[in-house]
Formats: structure tokens, sequence, C-alpha cells
């Protein structure tokens, strides 16, 4: 049987959690909070997207060229609005067979070199949580995808670990006081 490094993956995985955790604490922003996140789950920064309920609508706080770019419905159909109106997160390898808007995808972003071969690639895999108060209270979603001209190209699959440390991200992400309707960003 050939060892894996798994553990290793894992264990950094807790690490940048831990990092995000403290993060709560200290004087943070959704740019740094969505750095540690996009980190401990191997995505760049185009492929995480952070938004926050506002009145009867979702609206972005992560990337920051997107808080401009209008809202999302909550009644609406989108992952985003289900994600956030069922509280069920979602993990998706398939995700370019879902019928969805991609109206999201092709906003340019500004940013790292390493960002720019993927920026504007279709979503092919997603993870999708609901940012919610220990009182059960929907505050956000929060969305990690892998791009590229096809899945074999976007990289590797989500699995279920990947889904509960985003699942524990929201649990942190519910705690930062930017993430209140109506707070200063």
């Amino acid at each position: 049987m050939q060892p894996t490094n798994q553990g290793i993956g894992v264990k950094a995985a807790k690490s940048e959690m831990a990092d995000l955790e403290k993060l709560v604490t200290g004087s943070s922003n959704p740019e740094e909070v969505c750095a540690k996140v996009a980190q401990a789950l191997h995505v760049r920064r185009g492929e995480i997207a952070l938004l926050r309920v506002e009145k009867r609508s979702l609206r972005f706080l992560y990337p920051t060229e997107l808080r401009s770019a209008g809202e999302i419905p909550l009644s609406g159909t989108s992952v985003a609005a289900r994600t956030a109106s069922t509280r069920v997160p979602l993990l998706s390898n398939a995700f370019m067979r879902v019928k969805h808007v991609s109206l999201f995808e092709a906003v340019r972003l500004k940013g790292e070199e390493e960002d720019l071969p993927n920026e504007q690639m279709p979503i092919q895999k997603i993870m999708s949580v609901p940012v919610m108060e220990a009182e059960g209270k929907v505050v956000g979603v929060v969305q990690v995808s892998r791009k590229g001209l096809d899945a074999s190209l976007a990289g590797p699959d989500f699995s279920h670990d990947d889904l509960k440390l985003l699942e524990k991200a929201g649990t942190i992400l519910a705690r930062m006081p930017f993430m209140q309707e109506g707070a200063a960003v």
C-alpha cells in the first residue's frame, strides 16, 4: 500500500482554520479572511466568493470587484440564494452540467498574475455553504469553486472533507463584524 500525503494536507488545512479563527478576534476584513479560506482549500483568489444578507437579497463582499454588481434575490434560483434559503450546503464536481447564470464568472478581477489564466474561465466545480450564526440565522453564503475550460483542467474534485472545512469556515465567518447586515466593509 502506498503512503499518502493526505494527513499533511489535513494538518495544513486545520492550521489555516486556526489562523482564520484568530482573525475573528482581530481587525479583519473580507479580503484577509477570503485569502485564508482560499489558501486552506487550495483555490485561487478568483475562485472564492463571500456574500452577505442585506434585506431580502445577497450582496457580494468578496471579490471586491463584485460589490457594485447588484444583488441576488434570496427568492431566486441561483446557487447562492438556494444555499441561503435552504441552509443546505452544496458540493458539485459536475457544476458545468447544471444550468446556472454565469454573469459573475465574466467579471474581470484585478489581481495577481497567478489568477489571470483562470479568472474568466467557467466554474466547473463548486461548494456553497450558508454562513450561519449559532442561533441558526443565515447572514450570508461562502462559495469556493474550481474554474477551467473543462472539469479535468479545473483541478481536483472537492471532497466531503473540503466541504466540512468550508462549513467550519462558515461558522467562523458568521462571527465576523463585517457579516452583520449594514456593517461597513
